[in-house]
């Protein structure tokens, strides 16, 4: 039974404790560093405490629920067995400042991964100090930067296509770049004409998501870097999606000089919150000197930071990274070995497409383009009878599934972005397709009752606008 939950401090009685510390004896800070009053704290036990965030987590929704379908964002299930690994005591214990002699282990765990990653993406040499996918981002343009500066020019500009991941033009611009957009073709994917058409010798480089947002595969990637690096420009991929080419497609082979891996994506690391995260970088051979600081190098079978690297862009992220983040990582790819990531490919597409062909004569399809391992809606056809995608959303919930992407990308007008990802069973995704062929009749026959959706959450519709601009954060 879920109730309206009070505050901590609406829940507080004078004089109540949850805590037992030790009388401090002589061992305090000096005067001046003491409160002259208590800190304004609820006064709640133990129990209090407990219950009051457990009943809050029974508010909330998460990958351990069911089915959490957002587009792009690759919310699947995290095994239990690397959080274990990331547990055990020599790697959750040590401390950040610890010499590089008393964690060698830890040293070769990350050598290791950025071997297989670097593997996985056709990629000769990756960091895994990135602290998320955007950090990479950053990351990998600011070694595009410090390459081409190396040569008298850092170039102006960068070409990013309307289908890129959304980070993507803020990246290029923090790196003091000028943003040139290219629109997709009717087929939803990168023509090689339009790239060429504005690439010069000013332009550093062409940052591609691959496959695209809108779950395509960008099949000219091949001619597209090499009309780039004919200009002497280099070619940024963002790996947000490549839970749908593990084992199959090596970037780096295509043409990619820079390549970012989003951990929480595919490697199944924790997803949100704000973090931590790890977004390791992978580049090819004319890009190493500028790896980030430091390095981790491996002599005579110890494992060395190395942080003499006249070219590199600098320290990217503290100590060792986030390093529980990268022992996920490790385990996951340990755990399934080459077989089994190139099936984690093969299952995200499959539950894609299964998805996509459960729902195609239901809603709108905006490109019939091959999906991979997503598929994107429209909400043309529910728009007749005056229901809107964010309607569509927020009724989803009442038949007790988290709502997909809405309105994103932002060249589909209305969009409805489902990636299920690998780790779905295919009962949940039949119970996701019927709920949405039921919300669909609903939309003609009563579309007042999803216009008003939801009606059996706890909460029931927002005034997200109010919300985002009135923002109370103080009690």
């Amino acid at each position: 039974m879920i109730l309206e939950e009070p505050l901590l401090c609406e829940q507080t009685v004078p004089g109540r404790q949850g805590y037992s510390l030790p009388e401090p004896g002589a061992n305090l800070p000096p005067k001046e560093f003491l409160r002259q009053a208590a800190a304004k704290l609820p006064e709640v036990s133990e129990v209090d405490v407990v219950r009051h965030f457990v009943r809050l987590s029974q508010q909330n929704y998460s990958k351990d629920v069911g089915l959490f379908p957002l587009g792009s964002c690759t919310m699947k299930y995290n095994p239990k067995t690397t959080d274990a690994a990331a547990a055990l005591t020599n790697f959750a214990q040590a401390h950040p400042m610890i010499s590089e002699e008393e964690v060698q282990g830890n040293l070769e765990l990350i050598y290791e991964l950025q071997n297989y990653l670097a593997e996985i993406g056709g990629m000769d040499a990756v960091t895994c100090w990135p602290a998320a996918g955007s950090h990479g981002e950053l990351t990998g343009m600011m070694m595009i930067r410090a390459f081409h500066a190396s040569k008298g020019n850092p170039r102006k500009k960068v070409i990013i296509p309307d289908s890129a991941h959304g980070t993507n033009p803020a990246s290029a611009a923090i790196c003091r770049y000028e943003v040139v957009t290219v629109k997709s073709n009717q087929d939803g994917i990168l023509n090689p004409a339009d790239v060429k058409a504005v690439m010069d010798e000013e332009t550093a480089a062409l940052m591609i998501t691959n496959p695209n947002t809108l779950g395509l595969f960008e099949k000219n990637i091949q001619e597209i870097c090499e009309i780039v690096h004919k200009q002497g420009g280099l070619v940024y991929c963002d790996g947000a999606n490549l839970n749908a080419l593990l084992g199959i497609v090596q970037l780096g082979k295509e043409g990619v000089d820079v390549l970012h891996f989003n951990l929480h994506k595919t490697f199944s690391t924790p997803h949100g919150g704000g973090g931590p995260g790890a977004g390791p970088v992978g580049v090819k051979k004319k890009l190493e000197p500028f790896l980030p600081t430091p390095l981790i190098i491996k002599e005579n079978g110890r494992f060395n930071l190395e942080m003499a690297r006249p070219q590199s862009i600098g320290r990217m992220k503290a100590y060792f990274g986030n390093f529980g983040m990268l022992v996920r990582a490790y385990a996951y790819i340990r755990e399934l070995g080459p077989a089994g990531l190139r099936r984690i490919a093969e299952m995200a597409v499959l539950n894609a497409n299964y998805i996509r062909k459960g729902l195609e004569k239901t809603y709108h399809l905006p490109y019939p383009s091959p999906s991979l391992h997503e598929c994107v809606f429209s909400d043309k056809l529910q728009k007749e009878t005056g229901v809107k995608t964010l309607d569509i959303a927020k009724r989803l919930m009442d038949y007790g599934f988290h709502p997909p992407t809405i309105y994103f990308p932002l060249i589909v007008h209305g969009a409805l972005m489902i990636e299920p990802t690998e780790s779905e069973p295919k009962a949940s995704l039949d119970q996701f397709i019927a709920a949405m062929k039921a919300i669909a009749k609903e939309c003609e026959e009563t579309p007042e009752l999803v216009q008003t959706a939801p009606h059996k959450t706890f909460r029931g519709r927002l005034d997200e606008v109010k919300a985002a601009r009135e923002l109370k954060l103080r009690y």
